[in-house]
Order: C-alpha cells, then structure tokens, then sequence
C-alpha cells in the first residue's frame, strides 16, 4: 500500500478508537440507571481496536498508537522513515474524533463539559491516585500490550486470531487501569481529549499530557527491544 494510504487508514482507526473508546464514556459511561459504567467502557474501547484490525490491519497494520509504531519500530517490524508520518496521522485523527464528539455532547440539555474523558493524576485520576502511580501503570500495560501485540502477529503465531489477543488485551487493561488515570496506553488518545478539555473547559488537562506520551512510549520502547531478545526466532548456524 502506498504511504498517503496507509496514513489514511491510521487516521480512521485513530479517530475510530478515539470515538468508540472515549465516546463510550462521555455520552453513555454515566448515564442515568443505564450507564454502561468502568467495564462498558473498557469493552468499547476493545471493540474499536478488535474491529479496525481486521479493518485496517491489512492495509496499514493498524497502529492507530504512536506508542505502537514506536515499539514496532525498536522491534525492526516497521521503517524509521513512516514513523513520523504514522504519529502525525494518528494525533490528527484522535483531534477529530474529540472535536466531533464535542459537537455530539455539546447537544446535550445543560451540558457541561468536564473532563471529557481525557487522561490524569491527582485531582483528575478517578480515584485520585498521585503522578508516580500513573506513570508506573502506563509503563507496566504498555509493555504488556506491546508484548501482547508482538506475540500475535509473530509469524508463528496462528494465522488470523492476533484481532481477537489484541483488543482483549486492551479491554483488559482499561478494567486495570480506569480507576488509576482513565487508561491511556495511547498518547493520540490522550492527546485529543486533552485538547478540548483544557480549550473549551478550562482545566488542567494539557498539563499533564506529558505523561502520556512520556510512559506508554517509555513502556512500548522496552517491548520492542525485549520481545525480540527474549522470544524472537533464532537461527541456527
């Protein structure tokens, strides 16, 4: 597939996730006596990602995470030189995912907007759990999710279940990690929410962004230089 492709598939799976995931919990998450709540949530978020690999993993390899192309790239199974490209795509897709479902929400009778499913610690952490949790967290289920994500497209791995290991895994994690800091594993992710959060509702969202990009990268970083370390294929002499 052709770069400006691939790089259109990255941002529909981006925007895919980022609508589905966080969608799931601005506008359904906490509805009244039928909210879908935590485990709904970490299921939406499962489901976009299961559904764009078969979608997209064909024509892209479904990234849809600068993290991910990150740890692909350290593992050797992506080229340095659409690494950038890939990012880029991927963050513009999450913004527009965000703004479109601000415009959603925003309908809403007496809206406001919140925290608007954007990533944090501290006072922005659903049970208020401090910076070093976060990062600790975000670092700790990156790695397994990168690990998770080498292992199923290894070419040993049987043929045609990696969409299934994948967003289970990333349904998994989001049932860890919601209450620590929302869950993001994804700085595209993060990035989009943060943005309107902090543009349109005042708070101190952007602030700390850093982090997640700081601690899934970091997580994804050591996935890629372990897995093929630790489990790759190795050729006899």
């Amino acid at each position: 597939m052709t770069l400006p492709r691939r790089l259109t598939a990255e941002f529909f799976g981006t925007f895919w996730l980022v609508f589905g995931g966080c969608g799931s919990a601005v506008l359904a998450a906490g509805f009244p006596k039928l909210g879908i709540g935590f485990a709904g949530v970490a299921l939406a978020f499962g489901l976009t990602l299961l559904t764009m690999v078969y979608v997209i993993g064909p024509i892209s390899g479904c990234h849809i995470n600068p993290a991910v192309s990150v740890g692909l790239w350290l593992a050797k199974r992506f080229p340095a030189s659409d690494l950038l490209p890939y990012i880029v795509a991927q963050v513009v897709g999450a913004i527009v995912a965000a703004a479109v479902l601000y415009a959603i929400a925003s309908g809403a009778p007496g809206f406001t907007l919140g925290q608007f499913a954007s990533n944090g610690y501290d006072t922005l952490s659903p049970g208020g759990y401090g910076m070093m949790s976060a990062l600790i967290i975000e670092i700790v289920l990156t790695f397994g999710f990168l690990m998770v994500i080498l292992g199923a497209t290894d070419k040993r791995a049987p043929a045609g279940f990696a969409g299934i290991a994948i967003g289970l895994a990333l349904t998994l994690i989001h049932l860890i990690s919601i209450p620590v800091d929302n869950t993001s594993v994804n700085p595209a992710r993060s990035t989009g929410p943060a943005l309107f959060a902090t543009l349109f509702g005042g708070g101190p969202e952007l602030s700390q962004l850093w982090l997640f990009w700081v601690a899934p990268i970091v997580g994804a970083a050591i996935a890629g230089l372990v897995y093929p370390m630790v489990f790759g294929e190795k050729t006899s002499r």
